[in-house]
């Protein structure tokens, strides 16, 4: 069996390549997230209604560059059969909070896997899970690409969290869950602000504006449209780590002892 120190077991084991595509779609997501606070008042994307389209496409062509690297270099058949029941899991739960009061029942499972099983099963993960949720709920859209690569950060991420074991792990995880329930929030409203409110108020983006005023714009309109939400989510998320995150983290080590993937 391979295992990595402090019990993390990689279902999916990063070759230099496959880590130099995440990090490219790391960077291109980004771009696409955070180039209003950037972009030249030149710019066709500033006065291009159409750029979240256009980002959007991209973003499913960087991940699937991302999952032609990772596959590249093959598969443990154990791993693509966990990455499948997961996702299915994952994509079943998420309906039963549906972004109510900003209740969303998907991403502690995401965490949590991702911080047992690594970065890079975290990453598919949170794609393929935010992507079966879109198929079942009928929520495919243009938003739907943000959303996956959103969610397939918040799975890397939790693969790459520090070493810790008991409790301590626990309370990490469920801090970092609360965390990234909120950024997660503001990644998305990044993705759609600019058009939102159009250019007569207070709160819209401005083309070529300093990034300092436009950042201002956003945290305040994030503040007074999206803020109860992304609290919830980020709420949501820690209490459901803090409750059963040991019981899963014991049954999916478990699961990855037996599975033993090479």
């Amino acid at each position: 069996m391979s295992t990595v120190p402090h019990g993390r077991t990689p279902a999916i084991r990063l070759r230099p390549r496959s880590t130099v595509a995440i990090a490219l779609a790391v960077v291109a997501s980004g771009i696409a997230f955070c180039w209003p606070l950037f972009v030249s008042s030149h710019s066709a994307l500033s006065s291009n209604s159409s750029a979240p389209l256009i980002l959007g496409l991209l973003l499913p062509v960087v991940l699937a560059v991302v999952l032609f690297e990772i596959s590249e270099g093959g598969l443990d058949p154990k791993a693509v059969a966990m990455l499948g029941v997961l996702s299915a899991v994952g994509a079943a739960l998420r309906p039963l909070g549906a972004g109510t009061a900003g209740l969303e029942t998907v991403f502690f499972l995401i965490v949590l896997a991702g911080r047992v099983f690594g970065a890079g099963f975290g990453f598919v993960l949170g794609a393929t899970t935010l992507f079966g949720s879109a198929l079942i709920t009928g929520g495919v859209g243009p938003w739907l690409p943000y959303q996956m690569i959103g969610a397939a950060l918040v799975g890397l991420l939790a693969g790459l969290l520090p070493p810790l074991r008991g409790r301590w792990e626990v309370l990490l995880l469920a801090t970092y869950g609360a965390v990234a329930g909120l950024l997660y929030g503001v990644l998305l409203n990044l993705s759609f602000w600019p058009y939102t409110l159009g250019e007569t108020t207070q709160l819209s983006f401005v083309p070529g504006a300093p990034v300092t005023e436009n950042l201002h714009h956003f945290l305040v309109f994030s503040f007074t449209t999206s803020l109860g939400w992304d609290l919830g989510r980020g709420l949501t998320n820690f209490v459901l780590i803090l409750v059963t995150g040991p019981a899963i983290l014991a049954t999916l080590r478990r699961a990855a002892r037996k599975a033993s993937f090479s």
